[in-house]
């Protein structure tokens, strides 16, 4: 057997090792993500607007506590495979939803209150949460981020750079998850209450609440006008995660003393060229559904693991200062985001 033919039979030994290492843990976390998305289909939860990937959270941190070390160990490569490239993969999928026509169509006014939301709920999250709370600075970074940006994605996606401690993230996911919910309830009486239109109340939406299915749930509740609006509005905020993951990227360089070596996110480029992608191709609606469904039950898969090794204890040992933190920029969006709103978009 020549050189060559022993150094291919060697590196397929490699992989199929590491393959057979993965794939009982993937099938787990797999499981509880389909169960997520099946639970997430039902009367009672689907009326709550619970996301399937709340639900596959929720699932993987119930069997984790109650299970706990009795899980088997030949589970775990998998589960941390799936937190970490399986979440890429779902946030790259996600770009498929957002196209730059729709970026265009909010017109300048629209664009510039993300951009305020985005810097000033980032900006407060992170200083209250350091200065007034004494947080430490990744649990202060997860939360503020999921606040100002997209919710549970982009902690998740946050976490790829920052590698905290799974507990953070979780308590970075569940709080965003909690004050997103209240605004599903919240929302539509104040819009009783504003003065503002269908269509400037969607900007205010869009801008201002953390997840993009309460974008939608909230919309359905008042009418079409201000539901197209608002996830335009929303999907503008959420591609606001890329420039993010970079200045983040090249913050920790500096802060780690690499000068010029900046982490560079590769899945947030490929999540801009999914949109761009979206912008430039009209996939067929069979396709693009497929694509979708498939993102969801990677990020649910991803959140799945998440909460598999999330311990209570641990969470405990937080503390209510993420909560707190959590709390106050959820009063920052509504409240700020409005005045934000009829100064820039009337």
């Amino acid at each position: 057997m020549g050189r060559a033919k022993m150094g291919d039979v060697a590196i397929n030994g490699v992989v199929m090792s590491i393959l057979a290492s993965r794939l009982p843990g993937l099938v787990f976390a797999l499981l509880l993500g389909l169960a997520g998305l099946g639970l997430a289909t039902l009367p009672a939860f689907s009326h709550l607007q619970l996301s399937a990937l709340t639900l596959a959270i929720v699932l993987g941190m119930l069997l984790g506590n109650l299970v706990g070390e009795r899980l088997p160990r030949r589970l775990a490569p998998g589960i941390a495979y799936a937190q970490r490239s399986l979440l890429r993969a779902g946030v790259v999928l996600y770009g498929l939803r957002i196209s730059f026509q729709q970026i265009a169509a909010i017109g300048p006014g629209a664009l510039v209150l993300d951009l305020a939301i985005v810097a000033s709920t980032l900006g407060l999250g992170v200083w209250i949460g350091r200065r007034w709370l004494g947080l430490d600075r990744d649990t202060a970074l997860l939360t503020a981020c999921g606040s100002a940006i997209c919710g549970a994605a982009a902690v998740l996606a946050t976490e790829r750079l920052l590698k905290p401690e799974p507990s953070k993230v979780a308590i970075a996911v569940a709080s965003v998850v909690l004050f997103g919910t209240l605004n599903i309830f919240l929302y539509p009486y104040l819009q009783a209450h504003l003065a503002l239109s269908p269509g400037s109340f969607g900007v205010y939406t869009g801008a201002t609440v953390h997840e993009v299915a309460q974008v939608v749930a909230i919309g359905n509740a008042i009418g079409p006008d201000t539901t197209d609006t608002a996830v335009i509005v929303k999907l503008t905020r959420v591609l606001l995660l890329v420039p993010f993951l970079f200045l983040l990227g090249g913050w920790q360089a500096r802060q780690g003393g690499a000068r010029g070596a900046i982490s560079i996110p590769w899945f947030a480029l490929a999540f801009v060229g999914a949109c761009a992608l979206n912008s430039l191709i009209t996939l067929p609606a069979a396709l693009r559904e497929r694509l979708l469904d498939l993102d969801t039950l990677l990020l649910a898969t991803a959140m799945a693991a998440l909460g598999l090794e999330t311990r209570f204890a641990r969470l405990r040992a937080l503390g209510p200062k993420p909560l707190v933190l959590a709390l106050f920029l959820f009063g920052w969006l509504s409240i700020g985001g409005y005045w934000l709103t009829r100064w820039l978009v009337g």
